[in-house]
């Protein structure tokens, strides 16, 4: 029997598990089990917050379908609030060492408990041209690809509503011109600070948020001359804050983090 925590972000939702006290002896599987919503506790994939010896703690983040993730924004923050919160960390800034890099987090102290942080993202990489065309079963489009810890292709659309991701979303994501796949981020820009996304995830299908995503696709809009350099990103679990420090050339996101309830489950 293994304790868990499921948390969320955003509405981007994981089950965590504290590996200061837990083993997980397959975590790919482990993730395919507890990810699924009708047979298992229903998440977007499962986290394990380990020991560092380089960072205040460890986080491994596998996807639905097993997958190891580099890297995952929402789910940084989540981290920073079981440690905090569960007095593993019990300081405001937070040091996570994930497959991504080093992350640093400010957390968002509430009365004792963190409500959010903001995650130092890094200096985002412009992998591909500005943008660049590709084509998608005949139909010609253009991305903007950004590496935040993990790879990103960015599409600006019209009307996000419209899209069917259940359709196009794997058509994008295992393109040939990804061949380690791609996380896939449709964007509707409404003004200069403000835009909307949808995101189709590698390894876990159209999710509610995506941190990670959600950051390079503020860029891509900023690299685009669409956006300023302090943009709030509409996603279908609520609203993220991206900045872009263009002197340092870090970028920072900033949300919430929820913790929605623990258990135990056989694995």
């Amino acid at each position: 029997m293994i304790r868990f925590t499921k948390m969320q972000g955003a509405g981007n939702d994981y089950v965590y598990v504290d590996c200061f006290k837990e083993t997980v002896n397959d975590p790919a599987a482990a993730s395919v089990k507890v990810s699924d919503r009708h047979f298992g506790i229903g998440s977007d994939g499962l986290v394990l917050i380990c020991p560092s010896e380089r960072a205040d703690v460890r986080m491994r983040m596998f996807n639905a379908d097993g997958s190891e993730g580099t890297m995952c924004g929402n789910a940084i923050r989540c981290v920073g609030k079981y440690v905090y919160d569960h007095g593993l960390v019990p300081k405001e800034h937070i040091s996570v060492e994930t497959l991504g890099g080093i992350k640093l987090l400010d957390m968002d102290i509430r009365e004792g408990k963190a409500a959010g942080a903001s995650v130092d993202m890094g200096v985002p990489q412009i992998t591909s041209q500005i943008p660049e065309p590709i084509n998608i079963q005949g139909e010609e489009k253009e991305f903007v690809g950004i590496d935040v810890g993990n790879p990103h292709a960015v599409y600006f659309c019209q009307d996000i509503d419209r899209l069917r991701l259940e359709d196009i979303g794997p058509l994008h994501e295992c393109h040939i011109r990804f061949p380690n796949r791609v996380n896939s981020e449709f964007v509707q820009v409404l003004c200069r600070n403000h835009i909307r996304m949808r995101v189709w995830e590698r390894g876990s299908g159209e999710t509610w948020a995506c941190g990670t995503g959600a950051t390079a696709s503020a860029v891509a809009a900023m690299v685009m001359g669409y956006a300023d350099n302090k943009v709030k990103v509409s996603l279908k679990g609520g609203d993220l804050d991206i900045t872009w420090n263009r002197k340092t050339g870090h970028v920072f996101m900033a949300g919430p983090a929820v913790e929605v309830f623990h258990g135990e489950i056989e694995i």
